[in-house]
């Protein structure tokens, strides 16, 4: 009910900001849907797509699995940018995207984070399980890949039965970073570009070893529903441009190809 209470309002916005393609908004605006990991990112290659096509474009940011469950209700997305492939499968199965313009755009890394001035002395994620460390944010796994990725650390080095106790769970991995940086956490689990944005805000504890979890790759694909067919792939082929992806290595992203 809370999902599609959310799809509701989110229609509501986008019909409005269709309403108001007599006043300035063009109506080949499109949308797109993207994981909240992607933002600043995302924000500046918009402006490099605007200024290459001169056409408008709205974001809706959010966890993957929540703008997943948009799209399946219906929502009018054109492209959808996940940080996960789970996500974008499940819409495949569901026929819900143009599985010919699925690409694979950007890998990322996993990280535990403390509060700037946390006088913890964490170095690895095992040592979560010290009793010192009493609130560990991440993201819930049922919505957000940062969160799912977090669930598979904490089962490879077994902490997952101790560490229930301490986990807070936050809607999308920039909430975990708001956690950690106010210090309402003793540490998080987010991604090194969420880290990289949060800049002297916070400390990185340790990174999470590549094959403690599934490899985080984002794919893009457009909507098979959308009705912006042409201008959406113009925003896929900026986001695959050397210039796309310098924005995206610029914000700690790696390239998808890099192993």
């Amino acid at each position: 009910m809370k999902i599609q209470i959310i799809s509701i309002l989110f229609l509501l916005f986008l019909g409005g900001c269709q309403a108001n393609s007599s006043n300035g908004v063009s109506p080949e605006t499109i949308t797109v849907s993207a994981a909240i990991s992607l933002k600043d990112a995302f924000n500046e290659i918009g402006e490099l797509y605007r200024s290459k096509t001169g056409k408008g474009i709205n974001f809706n940011f959010g966890a993957s699995g929540a703008l997943q469950q948009q799209i399946e209700t219906g929502a009018p997305v054109d492209v959808f940018a996940s940080a996960a492939q789970r996500q974008m499968d499940e819409l495949a199965d569901k026929n819900l995207i143009d599985a010919a313009t699925r690409r694979d755009f950007a890998r990322n890394t996993l990280v535990l984070i403390v509060p700037k001035h946390s006088t913890l002395n964490l170095t690895a994620f095992s040592d979560l399980n010290r009793p010192e460390a009493m609130k560990i944010a991440v993201g819930n796994p049922k919505t957000v890949p940062a969160g799912q990725y977090t669930e598979q650390v904490f089962e490879k080095t077994g902490l997952n039965p101790t560490l229930k106790p301490k986990i807070i769970f936050a809607e999308h991995v920039r909430q975990v970073l708001d956690y950690v940086v106010r210090g309402e956490t003793d540490a998080g689990v987010v991604y090194a570009t969420d880290a990289l944005v949060a800049g002297e805000t916070i400390r990185v504890a340790a990174t999470a070893p590549d094959d403690a979890h599934d490899p985080i790759l984002y794919p893009i694909a457009l909507v098979k529903d959308g009705r912006q067919k042409r201008t959406a792939l113009a925003f896929v082929d900026v986001v695959l441009s050397d210039e796309g992806q310098n924005i995206l290595q610029k914000y700690g992203f790696a390239s998808a190809s890099q192993k």
